[in-house]
């Protein structure tokens, strides 16, 4: 990171990211992640694995109690240890909708367990859901086109906000889902809707990109995490290479 950058938002959060525990596609287990992240110089990360309606690693035959105690092991792991090399770990999920995703923050496991009408929420369901519970949605890598995704979908009246910049997307080093237009029009998207955006590197293993949201301030939770979305404070977004600001302007250029 720049330094220059380091001195005004020193506090880069990771805001999308998978273990092996919870999503079938990932590499790394949370433990792994967790000390990869600390390495690489993360305040914390936010655990965001897929859920029934993605690539789960969970058996979703199982009793929902049961379902979200297994699919909660990845944010687990990762939170023991966080704990242990100091790296704040928040628990997230990415829900998915027919190939269509969100990022879920500010809920817990527990408050998973006793709503287990998620299973078949609805896109509108869900926002409300999880509004009530005060958390946040953010339309994932609205314009990502793959195999998986049948059609791009787009829900601006029940998104808090808009992943702008997906690492995947742009980062030399990745190896899947590469094409920057995607953040370029999810960016464009969220500025139509007037909807905050966020950063993160949709990353699989402890091969890192780099990519989040860097504060001025050390975040106390996920909750604090989407107060500070919402309420529009001030934060930087990047894809480990380029940093933009909140409202998708490059500002800074290569690391």
């Amino acid at each position: 990171m720049n330094e220059l950058i380091w001195e005004k938002y020193p506090y880069l959060y990771e805001t999308h990211l998978h273990t092996s525990e919870s999503s079938a596609c990932a590499r790394s287990t949370g433990a792994e992640m967790a000390r990869a992240c600390k390495e690489y110089g993360y305040t914390g990360i936010i655990v965001t694995d897929h859920n029934w309606g993605g690539n789960t690693a969970v058996d979703r035959s199982l009793p929902w109690d049961e379902w979200v105690g297994t699919f909660a092991l990845g944010y687990e792991h990762a939170k023991t240890e966080g704990d242990k090399i100091g790296l704040d770990v928040f628990f997230g999920y990415e829900a998915g909708y027919c190939g269509t995703e969100f990022l879920i923050y500010g809920v817990d496991a527990a408050w998973m367990k006793k709503h287990p009408e998620l299973a078949r929420a609805t896109v509108e369901e869900q926002y409300r859901l999880v509004h009530e519970a005060g958390g946040m949605v953010i339309h994932a890598h609205p314009y990502r086109e793959e195999s998986y995704i049948p059609e791009i979908r787009l829900y601006p009246e029940w998104v808090d906000g808009v992943e702008g910049i997906n690492a995947t997307h742009s980062h030399p080093e990745s190896t899947g889902h590469n094409d920057p237009q995607y953040d370029v029009r999810a960016i464009a998207y969220a500025r139509e809707h007037k909807l905050p955006m966020s950063a993160g590197s949709d990353v699989h293993g402890t091969h890192l990109f780099g990519g989040g949201v860097a504060f001025r301030r050390k975040l106390t939770s996920a909750t604090d995490y989407v107060r500070a979305i919402l309420a529009g404070e001030d934060y930087v977004l990047t894809d480990g290479v380029k940093w933009y600001d909140k409202f998708g302007n490059v500002i800074e250029g290569n690391r």
